[in-house]
């Protein structure tokens, strides 16, 4: 579910909200599921419980996830984190497209690149379909 890149300079905790915000943007997780408890996880990773409560209090600051003393942590509703974050992507994508226009570029070859992207939606869809096959099996403790 979540990989940790040992050849990533970013902190570890970072990887972790990183890959969980895509998880539950992309709809990998249901609202109010719960996650991974952080011991768990930590285990599973084996790095410092530390670090992956510092990714935890980082996704509930940013709405991504909610705490019930007691419980555990659960999938806060994505849909408008969702809508947001794609106005930040089209945003960032038309920034992209002005810059390659700007440098000669045509509109085919900025369709074609962007066409050539579904690819990566396929990535995706692998690692949704590998966490709901490990959720059927009883592979993912809670």
């Amino acid at each position: 579910m979540i990989l940790i890149d040992y050849k990533d300079t970013r902190p570890i905790y970072e990887q972790v909200i990183d890959r969980f915000r895509l998880l539950i943007l992309r709809g990998a997780f249901e609202k109010d599921e719960k996650i991974p408890s952080v011991r768990t996880l930590a285990m599973e990773l084996s790095i410092n419980p530390n670090t992956i409560q510092r990714a935890y209090s980082e996704l509930e600051r940013q709405g991504y996830i909610y705490t019930v003393k007691g419980r555990g942590n659960f999938v806060c509703d994505a849909t408008g984190l969702r809508e947001e974050y794609q106005r930040e992507i089209l945003k960032k994508l038309e920034e992209i497209c002005r810059e390659g226009i700007n440098s000669g570029m045509t509109k085919e070859k900025l369709i074609d690149h962007i066409s050539k992207c579904e690819a990566l939606k396929l990535e995706w869809d692998n690692i949704c379909d590998i966490k709901a096959g490990a959720r059927e099996e009883g592979g993912l403790e809670q």
